[in-house]
């Protein structure tokens, strides 16, 4: 379930025919500048308005007038940026978002559907389809003492070469309000977090992660 293809439907993103070139998803992450470039230069300009140096928003995207967006950026169909949101940069979002009042994005791949809709920071990390973050909760990138950051799942430590790493979120995760997803979280499709959890390494597919770290499968 660490695997690209077992965490997300790849056809809920523009990105899919890049992530599908990697079998681990933060492979992908040092390329997300480089692809967003790229499909700027493919979007139908009809569909897009060209907001500045490869910032490209959806004619039926809403964008508050607070909202600051640096490039590179793509925002889709009917996607809400809302008040105060900070996009720093390298966000490729998908349709029918929504980036919510004071949340951060750098660096990362939301797919269709996602919602990080209140404080929320969101850096080196992709979120997948249908995918929320409840108010305040974060990804942290960076580990305390800036070594590079491992996935650990169980015994299996998979070095991954990255000192920034925050997230990866499958399909249909639930992340609820004030937890911290630790540097190299991989969370398994449809797995509900529960509030001001502190989260690090694998969580599996299909289950719960409640108060004390403990685990369950959704029945």
């Amino acid at each position: 379930m660490l695997k690209t293809k077992e965490l997300f439907d790849l056809s809920h993103t523009l990105a899919g025919e890049y992530l599908g070139k990697y079998e681990y998803p933060w492979q992908a992450l040092s390329g997300i500048k480089g692809l967003i470039i790229s499909l700027g230069k493919n979007l139908d300009m009809s569909e897009y308005e060209h907001r500045g140096d490869n910032i490209f928003i959806h004619k039926t995207a809403v964008v508050a007038p607070t909202a600051f967006i640096a490039s590179p950026c793509i925002v889709g169909k009917n996607t809400e940026i809302r008040h105060c949101a900070f996009i720093r940069g390298s966000a490729l979002i998908g349709e029918n978002c929504v980036v919510g009042n004071s949340t951060e994005l750098k660096n990362v791949i939301l797919f269709d559907n996602v919602q990080v809709p209140h404080y929320n920071y969101v850096g080196d990390s992709i979120l997948g389809y249908k995918s929320h973050m409840g108010a305040g909760s974060i990804t942290s990138n960076v580990k305390s003492d800036k070594t590079l950051v491992a996935v650990k799942n169980g015994s299996e430590i998979i070095e991954t070469g990255l000192k920034k790493f925050g997230a990866m979120l499958g399909d249909f995760v639930e992340v609820g309000c004030s937890s911290v997803l630790n540097p190299g979280t991989v969370i398994g499709r449809n797995t509900n977090i529960y509030p001001l959890s502190s989260v690090r390494g694998v969580i599996p597919e299909n289950s719960i992660y409640k108060s004390g770290g403990v685990i369950v499968n959704k029945e």
